[in-house]
C-alpha cells in the first residue's frame, strides 16, 4: 500500500458546483470534515449511550463526547506518527503534506467511527444479535420459513450484526443529503472506519489476526466495499490509518471507562490502587521506570491533598488519567514506526499496542472496568431494561416488515408501524431492492429494521416503547 493512493479524495459520486466565482480553499478532507459535523447522524450521538444506557448524569460520556475524544487522539496519533515518520526517513515517499491529510482524515474518522452503532452502547449491537439468533429461525414467510430463504451470508449479518458494519452502511447509502450516495465521503475516509476488511462468512473472532475478529460491511454493502478497497488500494488489507484510529478508541474508552465508574462509584481510588499495585507485580521493573501509573496516581492523590481539595480521590483520578493517555499515545506512536513496514503490506495482525510498555496497562484497564463496572448490578439493571425495550421494538417492526412490499395485505397495526419507519431507510430499500429476487428483498426488510433500531437515540426508543406500549 501506498499513502498518494491511500489519501485517495475522490468520492463515489461528484458534483459539479455552479462557481461564485470564489476560489474554495478547503482539502477535499476538510469538506469530508464539515459535512460530518453538519450532520443529523452525528447530533444523535449526543442521546447515545457509551457505557451507562439510560443514565441521568451529565458527566458521564455519550458516544458524541467520546468520538470528540477519539477525533482528538486520532489527530495527535497521527502528527506523532508523521513527524517521526519523517525524522526517521523510514518512508522517504511520506511528506509533510501527507503527514498533514493524513491527520484531516484520522480526525474525521474519529467523528464517524461509532455513528452506526444502536443506542443503549455496546449492549445494543448484543441484543440485535440475540434477537435474531433466537427469533429468525421461528420466522416463516407465508408457507416458508425465512432461515431457509436467506443465503448464509445474509443470515450471518444478522447473528454477528455490527455497529461498524452499520457505520459504513450509515455514512455511503443512509444518510441521504440529496441523493443515495450518502455523506458521499471521499474513499481515503471511508477506508479508514472500515476496521474488519471482511465479510460475515470471513469473521472469526478466535482469528490472532485482528482484523478477522469481527465483520466489517453487510452483504447489501458488498458492491460500496469493493469500490473502496479499490480506490484506496488496500486489496483486503486494513489502511494503515485504521490502526491509528483503533489505538486512539481505544486510549480514549479504556481512560473515560475508569474515569466514568469512579464518578458513578462503580470504583474507588482504593480499588484503583489495589489494581495498579497488582499491576507492577507482574510488570517488569524496567518497564515502570519510563511510566508508572501507581506512581501516577499516587503522586496526583497527594498533590490534591497539598492543595486541599475538595474531592481528592476524585481530582487524582482524572489527572491520572490524562497523564496515562499521553503515555499511551506515544506507546502507540512506537508501536506504528516499529511495524511500519508490516502494517504498509498488510501483514501486520495486532493493534498497537502489542509488544509495546503499555500492553499490559491497557488490558488491565479494561480488566478493572469490566470487573468493577460492566458487570455491576446497577449496569444489569440498566441492560435488562434497554434489553426489554428493543426486543418489543424488534418484534413489532420485523413482523411488519416481513410482507411490507408485497402482494399480502397488512394489518391495520403493521401498516402503522410501517408508517414510523424514516422516509430515508425507505428510500434506501426501494433503490437497493429494484429487480433483486424475493429471497434477497425480505433480506433488505429486514436490514430495514436494524437500520432503522441503529438510528435511534436512547431517548427515543424509549419514548417509542413507552408509546406503543401506552405507558
Amino acid at each position: 500500500m501506498e499513502w498518494n493512493q491511500l489519501l485517495c479524495p475522490r468520492r463515489r459520486m461528484t458534483y459539479t458546483v455552479n462557481s461564485t466565482g470564489g476560489r474554495d480553499l478547503r482539502t477535499e478532507y476538510e469538506k469530508d470534515y464539515q459535512k460530518i459535523i453538519g450532520s443529523a447522524s452525528f447530533r444523535r450521538l449526543q442521546d447515545k449511550t457509551q457505557v451507562f444506557p439510560l443514565d441521568k448524569s451529565d458527566f458521564i460520556r455519550t458516544r458524541l463526547t467520546h468520538s470528540l475524544e477519539v477525533s482528538s487522539f486520532a489527530r495527535s496519533l497521527g502528527q506523532n506518527i508523521g513527524k517521526n515518520l519523517i525524522a526517521s526517513k523510514k518512508d522517504p515517499n511520506f511528506n509533510w503534506r501527507i503527514a498533514e491529510d493524513m491527520c484531516i482524515v484520522l480526525q474525521c474518522a474519529g467523528l464517524i467511527h461509532d455513528i452506526g452503532n444502536p443506542p443503549f452502547g455496546h449492549f445494543g449491537e448484543t441484543a440485535i444479535r440475540q434477537w435474531f439468533v433466537e427469533r429468525l429461525p421461528e420466522l416463516k414467510y407465508y408457507d416458508r420459513k425465512i432461515e431457509d430463504m436467506l443465503t448464509e451470508q445474509m443470515k450471518q449479518d444478522f447473528y454477528q450484526f455490527e455497529g461498524n458494519a452499520q457505520a459504513l452502511r450509515l455514512v455511503s447509502k443512509l444518510h441521504f443529503f440529496s441523493d443515495e450516495y450518502g455523506m458521499n465521503l471521499t474513499y481515503a475516509l471511508l477506508s479508514t472506519i472500515i476496521k474488519y476488511p471482511n465479510s460475515s462468512l470471513e469473521s472469526n473472532p478466535e482469528s490472532e489476526d485482528i482484523k478477522y475478529k469481527k465483520m466489517g460491511y453487510f452483504y447489501a454493502d458488498r458492491d460500496v466495499f469493493s469500490e473502496i478497497q479499490e480506490a484506496a488500494g488496500t486489496n483486503g488489507c486494513r489502511n494503515p490509518m485504521t490502526f491509528i484510529l483503533e489505538a486512539a478508541d481505544d486510549i480514549a474508552y479504556k481512560t473515560a471507562d475508569i474515569e466514568d465508574a469512579v464518578k458513578k462509584g462503580c470504583i474507588t481510588y482504593g480499588m484503583l490502587e489495589r489494581e495498579l499495585m497488582q499491576l507492577n507485580k507482574n510488570t517488569p521493573v524496567w518497564a515502570t521506570n519510563y511510566f508508572n501509573p501507581l506512581e501516577e496516581l499516587r503522586y496526583q492523590y497527594q498533590k490534591a491533598l497539598n492543595r486541599e481539595y475538595g474531592n481528592p480521590e476524585f481530582y487524582a483520578v482524572q489527572n491520572w488519567a490524562v497523564n496515562v493517555q499521553n503515555y499511551l499515545i506515544k506507546c502507540a506512536t512506537h508501536g506504528f514506526i516499529s511495524n511500519y513496514e508490516a502494517i504498509m503490506n498488510g501483514t501486520y495482525g495486532h493493534d498497537l499496542f502489542y509488544g509495546t510498555y503499555a500492553e499490559g496497562l491497557m488490558e488491565a484497564m479494561g480488566a478493572i472496568a469490566y470487573r468493577n463496572a460492566f458487570i455491576s448490578e446497577p449496569i444489569y439493571k440498566l441492560e435488562i431494561a434497554a434489553g426489554h425495550m428493543l426486543e418489543f421494538l424488534l418484534d413489532k417492526f420485523v413482523k411488519a416488515a416481513i410482507y411490507f412490499d408485497t402482494d399480502k395485505q397488512l394489518g391495520t397495526i403493521d401498516e402503522k408501524v410501517v408508517t414510523l419507519i424514516s422516509d430515508n431507510y425507505m428510500e434506501r430499500y426501494y433503490v437497493d431492492s429494484v429487480g433483486k429476487s424475493e429471497e434477497e428483498k425480505l433480506y433488505l426488510r429486514l436490514l430495514l429494521v436494524t437500520d432503522l433500531v441503529c438510528g435511534m437515540t436512547d431517548s427515543y426508543a424509549r419514548s417509542l416503547y413507552q408509546e406503543l406500549n401506552g405507558i
